[in-house]
């Protein structure tokens, strides 16, 4: 039998994966930037369209799961987030609507506002969308302004309600980080998913010119994180302390993380060296790979080594850990039994996405397509 402790470390694992996955998934959002760089005409907007729109819901599937895996395993930093930075939150709510409104409505006989205004909506979603939730998981390492009092009721000590969060230069850079990795990752999905020269041709630079202002960005994220002061709690009294370069000692005290962070990133940047060298059309599984294993172990660390995953800026003490903030004993060892049929989804979701790329989509496919996107 397992104790609780680590149950809440399995389940923030299984959250870390789940949101990580998420990130990978975002190379819808990424491709919808794309629309008017890659396509230069009508058809050739209508086949970058079709080819995200079979993928668009996954990336809203994994953010829906990415929130209720942290509802139902660490329900007060749901409370305290949530529905603290509301505004923020709302903001991303209401991007991920309008994507599903343009998606649908795009294409619609005597659409009134015209295709172009949809596809802003869809821009609207890829940019702001992605950039506002990078802000978000930045918070998760610079903290929010909240207090926690004895019977976990929560409160937000400012009136912007976590848009304050934009003020913080970590926050707005890994809100960007993710913005330029999903467009780099959209253009390779693209070069995986689409037989048209005139387009693929053009992916390349858009790969490169995105893929650097990415890595600038992640450098100095990756920095900020190992050498900044950190948060840490003692597990037997739950004080919380500052701890000089925390996250750093958390690495040296657990080598194998290092080296998981070391493999996703290098299997990032051999996604993108075949992609421009070799003109590989596979890159897209090799930098999905790395993406997914570099955020879990970011993710992880959060939550690892008496870390405090969700600093208080207005009362240290009301911060929160995977300790002060998580379900109970039954709620995760129920929920445990329920998580082993997390490999039969992903299987189900692998097997019917190979059946949809069987063969790669052209433009005659799409015009002969009454009911396309």
């Amino acid at each position: 039998m397992f104790d609780l402790l680590t149950l809440q470390e399995y389940w923030w694992f299984l959250v870390s994966v789940i949101g990580a996955l998420f990130v990978f998934m975002t190379f819808v959002q990424g491709g919808q930037m794309l629309l008017y760089t890659l396509g230069k005409t009508e058809d050739e907007r209508d086949l970058l369209v079709n080819s995200l729109g079979r993928k668009w819901e996954l990336t809203f599937t994994a953010l829906v799961m990415f929130g209720g895996a942290l509802f139902a395993a660490f329900p007060l930093f749901y409370a305290v987030s949530f529905g603290g930075a509301y505004f923020v939150w709302m903001a991303i709510l209401f991007c991920f609507i309008i994507q599903a409104v343009a998606y649908e409505y795009r294409k619609k006989p005597d659409n009134f506002y015209g295709e172009r205004f949809y596809e802003t909506l869809l821009y609207i979603n890829g940019s702001l969308g992605i950039f506002l939730i990078g802000v978000a998981l930045g918070t998760l390492f610079t903290g929010g302004n909240f207090t926690v009092n004895e019977y976990n009721l929560s409160q937000w000590t400012l009136p912007s309600y976590g848009l304050e969060a934009l003020l913080n230069p970590f926050n707005v850079a890994f809100g960007l980080m993710l913005v330029f990795l999903a467009r780099v990752q959209g253009a390779l999905y693209f070069f995986n998913n689409l037989n048209e020269p005139t387009i693929t041709a053009r992916i390349k630079k858009v790969v490169t010119v995105n893929f650097v202002m990415f890595l600038v960005l992640f450098l100095y994220v990756l920095a900020t994180i190992l050498f900044s002061d950190g948060y840490v709690y003692d597990p037997n009294t739950g004080v919380v302390s500052i701890e000089s370069m925390k996250f750093l000692h958390s690495f040296l005290a657990m080598p194998l993380l290092l080296v998981i962070l070391l493999v996703g990133v290098l299997t990032l940047l051999f996604g993108i060296f075949i992609a421009l060298i070799k003109n590989s059309t596979k890159a897209i599984w090799f930098s999905g790979l790395g993406t997914v294993l570099t955020v879990t172990i970011l993710m992880l660390i959060l939550g690892v080594n008496n870390s405090v995953y969700y600093p208080s800026l207005a009362d240290l003490q009301s911060s929160l850990t995977i300790e002060n903030s998580s379900g109970s004993f039954y709620t995760l060892s129920v929920m445990s039994v329920v998580s082993l049929l997390v490999p039969v989804v992903l299987g189900y979701i692998i097997y019917f996405w190979r059946k949809m790329d069987t063969t790669k989509i052209t433009i005659d496919e799409i015009k002969s397509d009454p009911h396309h996107y």
